[in-house]
């Protein structure tokens, strides 16, 4: 075991604040990691302030993030696909159990028996796992994802969470070259959702309460932007839209978005409101259309997912700001 530097809160009101963790010594299937860069992704500051207590309690001290980049230091004697030296990224799991059926078939993220990469239960040091907030960190070799030598990590780091939670159900839907593809809300995930359908040569179209985003959904690839709350806007676009990402976080109306679907048409939330969503089901009724929810991806579909942007040249938009500056961010 050796001690590592790190940033973690001791309970839902303080700051974060540094630290030092334990890290266990490599076992033989480990990969022990320099941290380059960690993304800051909005569960971060849920779980910090323990504002999923009632599915997700927070244990303190907590040490958050999930979406780590960085260089390989040392590995265990069974590992076989990395090296000192190599690039890696860690996402939001860091164990499964390997034999259900989820596991048995991929899907490692819907495994009722996974470990998160921070506030799950440690098997090999006890207490509870901390994340990327920190220096390194340890991981075994079936959950480390190799990362294109092409791409800038700092922009790789998102593409752990909100890139995986934007690509797995873009991907899923099908083939969706020159179908019309709708992306609601443009934020950490819905930027990420217009490249992917960008890149698999869908006409995206984003949707948002925002004018101010109109200039940015452009330039991320969008080719037309409806304002939400333009009803002649939503009404021209009524029945036509043969898939929609939803990344929107906050309350908002799902029926008027179902309403843009054609036949045969889905939504898939990605965003998580704290409200329950109070569904139509005429909204569904007609036109056959549907209503989906999907969560990241399993370690296979994730590096498809890097793969895929290194071959497209594919980044999350961030800003660069050093550890210490993390409570302001």
């Amino acid at each position: 075991m050796f001690n590592a530097k790190a940033y973690s809160a001791v309970s839902a009101t303080s700051p974060l604040a540094s630290t030092t963790i334990p890290r266990r010594n490599p076992t033989e299937r480990d990969v022990q990691i320099d941290i380059l860069y960690c993304g800051i992704c909005h569960s971060d500051l849920h779980s910090v302030r323990n504002e999923w207590s009632s599915i997700m309690p927070t244990i303190y001290p907590i040490v958050p993030g999930h979406e780590i980049v960085g260089r390989v230091t040392k590995v265990g004697f069974a590992v076989t696909h990395f090296k000192p030296g190599d690039l890696a990224g860690v996402g939001c799991l860091v164990d499964s159990d390997h034999t259900c059926p989820n596991c048995l078939d991929n899907l490692e993220q819907l495994c009722p028996h996974q470990t998160l990469t921070f506030n799950s239960p440690d098997k090999h040091l006890g207490g509870v796992t901390y994340g990327g907030y920190s220096e390194s960190i340890v991981v075994d070799e079936r959950f480390v994802l190799h990362i294109p030598a092409n791409l800038d990590l700092a922009g790789v780091a998102p593409l752990l969470c909100a890139g995986i939670t934007t690509y797995s159900p873009i991907r899923r839907w099908g083939d969706i070259k020159g179908k019309k593809i709708g992306v609601a809300g443009l934020g950490g995930l819905g930027h990420m959702g217009v490249k992917f359908a960008r890149a698999f040569g869908a006409q995206v179209v984003v949707i948002t309460t925002s004018p101010s985003k109109i200039k940015d959904a452009l330039r991320l690839g969008a080719h037309e932007v409806i304002v939400s709350t333009h009803v002649e806007e939503m009404q021209n676009h009524a029945g036509s839209f043969d898939f929609i990402l939803d990344t929107i976080a906050a309350d908002h109306d799902i029926n008027a978005y179902l309403n843009l679907l054609g036949h045969d048409g889905n939504i898939t939330l990605v965003g998580a409101p704290e409200k329950p969503l109070a569904v139509s089901a005429f909204a569904l009724l007609f036109g056959r259309r549907s209503l989906s929810g999907s969560i990241i991806g399993g370690l296979r579909e994730t590096q498809e997912m890097l793969d895929f942007c290194g071959t497209h040249n594919i980044t999350a938009d961030v800003e660069v700001i050093p550890i210490q500056e993390v409570n302001t961010a």
